[in-house]
């Protein structure tokens, strides 16, 4: 697949999100459970939050694809997580991981080396996390990474690509490495979106955000043009909105708008480079 063929798939993508607003179920951070649901319907798609473990099983049945964020993690989500993440992989339903936070206590590292058995179409993280995952599983074990720092990356993302490709040939799917400029890989193929903003790092949840994006277009195409659209959508996004903003509030909503401003053609066309 080369270069325009993988720009006409984003397109083409970014069209049928908004021809059929796709559901794409979320059990996300807390902290952002708002913020997801807005970005996902201003993308095109339809959102719905739940967190118990007959609700997750029962979106994981009706929606097109799913999104399982780590994020402050409840009690309940020991029972929640793997029945979801099951019933998906039964299903073979296409569902998009955030292992934010992998490192911070046992339920979560369980959950996360759980969820191997049933691998997520979509892997997004930053490139600590990224590393952390594939050592988790015992993919990737060759890296100097201490591992994230709490939600934050102490890796740029080039130091992310082998574990990337990596988990994504392991997965069968794709992994997004967010940073300055994303890397989306589906282990053969990377490509470099570029755009954003700085004011990405003073707001919270785009990173939780981008991972519910992937989920709606998850639900209308294969995992590698999913996790390109919904990162180039998300950068081109970021870049107008930065132009328009001059402080972190006034951005977030601008982010919004621009989410929903962009056109299929303008989201394909996003600077982007490929290897």
């Amino acid at each position: 697949m080369n270069e325009t063929e993988i720009r006409q798939n984003i397109v083409e993508a970014a069209k049928k999100v908004r021809e059929t607003k796709p559901l794409a179920p979320s059990i996300t951070n807390t902290v952002t459970v708002n913020f997801v649901a807005n970005a996902q319907i201003a993308c095109g798609g339809s959102a719905a939050m739940v967190y118990l473990p007959d609700e997750g099983e029962f979106v994981a049945k009706i929606g097109g694809a799913v999104y399982i964020n780590m994020g402050t993690l409840l009690p309940v989500y020991a029972d929640t997580l793997p029945r979801t993440a099951r019933t998906l992989h039964e299903l073979k339903k296409h569902w998009v991981l955030d292992p934010v936070g992998i490192g911070i206590g046992s339920l979560r590292s369980d959950l996360l080396r759980g969820f191997k058995k049933y691998p997520p179409a979509i892997i997004r993280g930053n490139a600590s996390e990224i590393i952390a995952l594939a050592k988790l599983w015992d993919i990737e074990k060759e890296s100097a990474s201490k591992g994230p720092s709490g939600v934050d990356s102490i890796d740029d993302v080039a130091s992310a690509i082998n574990a990337a490709m990596e988990l994504a040939t392991f997965t069968g799917g794709a992994v997004a490495v967010s940073g300055k400029t994303d890397l989306v890989t589906d282990g053969k193929i990377c490509a470099w979106s570029q755009g954003g903003s700085h004011f990405m790092e003073k707001i919270t949840g785009a990173g939780c955000s981008l991972g519910g994006v992937c989920a709606v277009y998850a639900a209308v195409t294969d995992p590698f043009t999913a996790a390109l659209a919904a990162s180039q959508h998300y950068n081109l996004a970021g870049k107008r909105a930065e132009e328009k903003s001059n402080a972190s509030a006034s951005f977030q909503v601008n982010f919004i708008d621009e989410l929903y401003r962009a056109s299929p053609e303008d989201i394909g066309a996003n600077p982007c480079r490929f290897e």
